[in-house]
């Protein structure tokens, strides 16, 4: 069996991961999208297990995506899991810089470890968990950023933090 691993942060999960997400799933037998709780950045806007529940939401239709979340390094969560091959999507040139560095510190790590790249559609190449969050808290329409099945939880959790507004009507 050919099984693949998509980490990430998914804090929360976009359009373009559901892309990469579904042609990965195409490709392998079985994808395991983890939620990689990443030491360098802050709590995020979801918990981890949160975010496995709006991939979970997202991916329903797909039989062969299972999701899970993980704290250890990624290549040790492959290795537990038998998998031989990590997906990365890149979406600009300065991706594929610190994603190489990582793909050559996980073959270090875990010998077995190949990485794929899947690059982003350029529909999806400007889009990050960073841009969704903030055109969130600006009430920005979200349809054309996150799968539909999730809008209303991204909304519903950024409304528990503070909405940027910049009219005098909306003060």
């Amino acid at each position: 069996m050919r099984r693949a691993i998509y980490p990430g942060s998914f804090d929360p999960v976009t359009l373009g991961h559901l892309d990469i997400i579904k042609r990965a799933a195409a490709i392998f037998d079985e994808l395991i999208v983890c939620v990689s709780v990443n030491s360098a950045k802050p709590s995020g806007l979801f918990s981890p297990q949160e975010r496995v529940e709006l991939i979970q939401a997202v991916t329903e239709d797909l039989p062969n995506v299972r999701t899970d979340c993980s704290q250890e390094l990624v290549a040790e969560y492959a290795k537990r899991n038998r998998a031989r091959v990590l997906v990365k999507g890149l979406r600009a040139v300065s991706d594929y810089e610190s994603e190489i560095q990582m793909a050559m510190l996980n073959a270090k790590l875990y010998p077995k470890l190949d990485t794929v790249f899947l690059y982003t559609r350029p529909k999806y190449a400007f889009l990050s968990s960073t841009v969704v969050k903030e055109l969130a808290r600006y009430g920005a329409d979200l349809s054309d950023f996150v799968p539909r099945q999730i809008i209303d939880r991204v909304r519903a959790k950024v409304a528990g933090g503070e909405r940027i507004s910049h009219t005098k009507k909306e003060r």
